[in-house]
């Protein structure tokens, strides 16, 4: 079913959904298992399994010269999806980038997810990988979410790379975006961001996950210029309990999202991590009722691959 199905079906109840990461290459799929398992009785209708793109890395040659090496440390998006769609019977969403795609790398990938039954898909660019400044793209590849959008609605219309084939059958899937709203690291203002997000949704998107954020005026302010700007597709807020001090210095480096003031300083007052989870956990559960009173249909939380804070937190808002 597609995520505008759920929700359409939800009759303004607020879902609960959660975002997973493949585990790393030699890790088998029941430590995935294992994560989504404590979650499953809150009812999720759908659970996002992220992507990640290739990386480089050099080794030294006995000549002492450089080896450049091609890695993917957490591959399997789309055999996670197909177990947890044949495990859970629930949707699962997988992400598509730009980065590490060919345009024909992409339409495959999604012949074998239309083929699994795969309604969902999450389409954005990525991120540059950690040897470049910039993301770049692949030679035969998208630039923008917005390209990669766009070909996943051709295909919903049976138009595929090669016009020539003859019958095609049409994929019909329902593309999710990202958004932020404290506007994306390289968006030179928030106003030029929702420019080009206006441009995703123009080209097929039907609904939209934030960024994590941890002050909610930010997320209503983002969702109300949306809608100034004719922006009617559901905007699904992400989530995070900060669980380190250490992530005081990493989210805003890392996501650059701002951490509010008053979170701040409690974390500083903790005196372990311990203290810092139970915190996170609480910032987040306010966060959350406060949104779901706000008739929010989705909340979704970002679990980087473990369970119990977001147990914890849903355990006390759904």
């Amino acid at each position: 079913m597609k995520v505008t199905e759920h929700i359409k079906n939800a009759n303004g109840n607020t879902l609960f959904s959660f975002e997973i990461l493949p585990p790393l290459k030699g890790q088998n799929v029941q430590s995935i298992f294992d994560n989504i398992d404590p979650l499953m009785e809150f009812k999720p209708p759908f659970i996002d399994v992220t992507y990640h793109r290739e990386e480089y890395v050099y080794k030294e040659l006995e000549n002492g010269l450089l080896q450049k090496k091609v890695v993917k440390k957490r591959p399997g998006t789309v055999g996670i999806c197909a177990a947890i769609q044949n495990k859970y019977r629930v949707d699962a969403i997988p992400h598509i980038l730009c980065g590490g795609f060919t345009k024909e790398d992409t339409e495959n990938f999604l012949i074998d997810l239309d083929f699994l039954g795969i309604d969902n898909v999450m389409a954005l660019r990525g991120d540059a990988v950690k040897t470049e400044t910039y993301f770049k793209a692949e030679k035969e590849g998208h630039h923008y979410a917005s390209e990669l959008v766009t070909q996943i609605s051709d295909l919903n219309k049976g138009t595929y790379l090669d016009e020539d084939l003859l019958n095609s059958s049409c994929t019909n899937f329902c593309v999710g975006v990202a958004a932020y709203p404290e506007k994306h690291m390289e968006a030179p203002s928030l106003d030029s961001d929702i420019h080009f997000l206006k441009k995703k949704i123009k080209n097929g998107a039907q609904y939209i996950v934030t960024q994590m954020f941890f002050d909610n005026n930010r997320y209503f302010e983002f969702v109300e210029k949306c809608r100034r700007e004719s922006i009617t597709v559901p905007i699904v807020p992400g989530l995070k309990p900060i669980a380190t001090k250490k992530q005081l210095n990493l989210i805003p480096h890392r996501f650059h999202v701002d951490l509010p003031e008053d979170l701040i300083l409690e974390v500083v007052k903790c005196q372990n991590n311990e203290q810092v989870r139970q915190l996170g956990i609480e910032w987040c559960v306010q966060q959350s009722k406060e949104l779901q009173k706000a008739g929010i249909p989705v909340l979704h939380y970002y679990s980087m691959g473990k369970s119990d804070n977001i147990k914890a937190i849903a355990s006390q808002v759904f």
